[in-house]
């Protein structure tokens, strides 16, 4: 269903050498590379496979050779017994097969959508100091990022969005995109995520886009774009 790029970025980060657990559902590694904010992840695919890995310290702090993790309920539960507690899961979207080609195929648009650039940086600014501030925040679009794109509408830019590299990888660029309030609802956001994903895999790239599971807007608008969900992420939370 997805490209391969996005199965192998994935399994490489949770699949990593001689599993600590593995069965048809539930996979659990340690990988002495993750970074301490990393020190657990979680990975849940529509495909219904569960995935973990672990730094090997962790995996010592959980005794996991007195009491072996078989599902990843168990694994929840030793976390949480030892004190460390995870960030709420993202949903992680990525075009399929299908959607690429389509996508691909699409004709650059022409109607209010553009990269945005150094020289946009005074309309830019005007732009965030009209976007909320906690969207700001979590969304993470930048004008100094890798790829950026605008929606125009009557002047002013009322969407925008940005790629950059995800995870030190060259392969999956994460997606932000922010729509001003005023201005929802008219499909800004759906085109101008379009507009930067075609750039980005007519050059070799695979976009990634994430949101919070309570985030019903956030899903809603990826599937209007054409992103299919890939599944549930999740990291131990930065105060764990």
């Amino acid at each position: 269903m997805f490209p391969s790029a996005i199965t192998h970025f994935w399994h490489r980060r949770f699949l990593v050498g001689e599993p600590l657990y593995h069965d048809d559902t539930f996979t659990l590694c340690e990988d002495p590379a993750l970074a301490h904010d990393r020190r657990a992840m979680l990975l849940n695919t529509c495909d219904g496979r569960s995935m973990a890995v672990l730094t090997p310290t962790l995996a010592r702090q959980l005794a996991l050779q007195h009491r072996p993790l078989r599902a990843q309920a168990d694994l929840r539960q030793a976390l949480a017994q030892a004190g460390v507690r995870l960030h709420g899961a993202d949903r992680v979207f990525h075009f399929s097969e299908l959607a690429v080609q389509a996508l691909l195929q699409e004709p650059e648009p022409d109607d209010g959508l553009r990269p945005l650039g150094a020289q946009d940086q005074a309309l830019f600014q005007a732009f965030r100091g009209a976007a909320p501030a906690q969207e700001l925040d979590e969304a993470y679009v930048e004008l100094d990022h890798w790829l950026v794109y605008g929606a125009f509408a009557q002047g002013p830019l009322v969407s925008a969005a940005s790629l950059y590299p995800w995870d030190e990888t060259r392969e999956i660029v994460d997606l932000g995109v922010i729509t001003l309030p005023a201005w929802r609802g008219h499909g800004h956001a759906r085109r101008v995520v379009r507009a930067i994903c075609r750039h980005a895999l007519a050059r070799g790239y695979q976009p990634q886009y994430r949101c919070q599971l309570d985030n019903v807007a956030s899903s809603a608008l990826a599937r209007a774009a054409g992103l299919t969900l890939f599944g549930t992420w999740e990291v131990v939370s930065p105060e764990a």
